[in-house]
């Protein structure tokens, strides 16, 4: 099994964003994003793995469309976050077990999961091509990565994001407005692209929104 810790630099500081994880709470997300969060959810079965979970924003719509054979984790590296999904499954009912853990060192052995949901992530993650080299390996082969990411614009609009980038990643948990997401797991060797949707959704700066399914290669 590969050595998921070996130079994690990132992974001995813990992120804490007390007012954050508060205002998140009362973020639109269910207006905004709930039948996106619904495509990623649907007919989910096996040993699913909620990447960065945050406040458990996913939980009620697993809990909704879940099969009975589901097994659920999730990991989140925010301890005021953590303690949100703790809550939001409860409320859910969802069975789900969560852990402290970050995509850059994902803790959990190799070809462990049979798909993981990256709902809003990519943007905050330290070390992204880090963090989807560990998403190839607790993946099985055959397997799903399901993603909804906002990520870099076009045009006049990236010029933007690239001037607000430095107030937005302070007032935002360390959110990138300008993450070249989708080519980042498109270009990834070990990922096969079975579905890439560029949405009419949210708000700029925050957009687009792009939601799709990467497959895990057998090779």
């Amino acid at each position: 099994m590969a050595d998921h810790d070996a130079g994690c630099a990132v992974c001995a500081t813990t992120p804490e964003h007390p007012v954050f994880a508060a205002l998140y709470d009362r973020m639109p997300d269910r207006f905004l994003f709930g039948p996106h969060r619904e495509y990623l959810a649907a007919d989910l079965s096996g040993r699913v793995l909620d990447l960065g979970a945050g406040n458990g924003a996913m939980f009620p719509y697993v809990a909704d469309a879940a099969d009975d054979d589901l097994e659920y984790h999730a990991i989140e590296p925010d301890p005021h976050m953590r303690r949100r999904a703790v809550r939001n499954a409860n409320r859910s009912g969802l069975e789900v077990e969560i852990r402290d853990g970050r995509g850059e060192s994902i803790p959990y052995g190799d070809d462990s999961f049979d798909v993981v949901i990256s709902g809003l992530v990519f943007c905050t993650i330290a070390d992204p091509d880090a963090a989807m080299d560990e998403v190839a390996r607790v993946l099985r082969p055959g397997g799903e990565l399901r993603f909804l990411e906002h990520v870099r614009n076009d045009g006049w609009r990236a010029r933007a994001q690239d001037r607000l980038n430095p107030l937005w990643e302070r007032a935002a948990a360390g959110c990138q407005l300008n993450r070249e997401t989708i080519e980042r797991f498109v270009g990834h060797d070990a990922f096969d692209a079975l579905e890439i949707e560029r949405l009419e959704i949210g708000l700029f700066p925050a957009t687009p929104i792009v939601r799709g399914r990467l497959r895990r290669r057998s090779e």
